[in-house]
């Protein structure tokens, strides 16, 4: 496996963890969240792109242009349904709820990248459902809120859309790959935003500086450390790691936000992040 590719993967996740936190300081919708937060990190990625002299292989290669298009329009769709189950549910269940993606990503992954599901892989899918049930118990008993609870559902499924479809792009990667996919999810929000209620968003003041780091740093930065690396990775290994970020947005989320989880939904976290990790370590094993 690609180390640098590797470290780069792992960052991202780290960053992306933070994005729950830094969202919380905004007073905005979570669409309108979504919408600045597109523009500022894809206006990034093209200038970085630009600078570094980066050319674009859209004709060339139109095949895989529309795996990340399509995978963009996933993105932006995925994010809008996380950040309004964030203002809805808090960002420690929203987060565990939406990396139900990864683990629908390894069960199809033997059908749509005829990668091997082992004993181990089976096991661990398992033991996160079994955890999945435990963290959303509370809210699907009507002690939470349903709406949340679908929206956290519903950006799992888009995430794993994401994934499966720009894992299909084998010439266009790296940076243009980021472009491509970053300014495609802006579109995406871009038309929903224009439709619901026009371009015209009243930012308070104070907003403006978390904005700023959520669509400079956690968005533009962290796609492009994200989705660079992902050709060079096994799917399998996308979707164990992946849950760095869930672990570490439900840390930062009960240190820094104060959130707190009952003792079933601390099992079922252990559940999730210890199931998924089981066929990682395993294969790391053997090798």
């Amino acid at each position: 496996m690609d180390k640098k590719a590797f470290v780069k993967y792992l960052s991202a996740l780290l960053l992306f963890g933070l994005n729950g936190i830094v969202a919380s300081n905004i007073s905005l919708s979570s669409y309108e969240i979504v919408f600045l937060r597109t523009l500022i990190g894809s206006v990034l990625l093209v200038v970085l792109f630009l600078i570094g002299k980066g050319k674009f292989h859209i004709k060339e290669h139109k095949k895989d242009t529309v795996f990340i298009a399509l995978s963009g329009i996933a993105m932006g769709t995925s994010w809008m349904f996380l950040y309004e189950a964030y203002q809805q549910i808090g960002v420690s269940l929203a987060s565990l709820i939406y990396y139900c993606g990864p683990v629908i990503v390894m069960i199809l992954s033997p059908l749509i990248f005829k990668e091997k599901l082992t004993f181990p892989k089976i096991i661990g899918f398992a033991t996160v459902l079994v955890g999945v049930v435990l963290v959303n118990g509370n809210v699907s008993n009507g002690n939470g809120n349903n709406w949340g609870l679908l929206c956290g559902g519903m950006s799992a499924v888009m995430y794993c859309f994401m994934v499966t479809l720009n894992k299909q792009s084998k010439s266009i990667t790296g940076m243009e790959n980021s472009v491509i996919q970053l300014f495609v999810s802006f579109l995406t929000v871009a038309i929903f935003v224009g439709i619901k209620q026009g371009f015209v968003i009243d930012v308070p003041t104070n907003d403006w500086a978390w904005i700023t780091i959520l669509g400079i740093l956690n968005t533009g930065i962290g796609c492009y450390l994200y989705f660079s690396p992902l050709s060079k990775l096994p799917v399998q290994t996308v979707a164990v790691c992946g849950y760095l970020e869930p672990l570490s947005a439900v840390v930062f989320a009960t240190v820094l936000l104060d959130e707190k989880m009952t003792v079933i939904q601390i099992v079922g976290a252990v559940c999730i992040i210890g199931g998924a990790m089981i066929g990682e370590l395993v294969k790391t094993k053997n090798r």
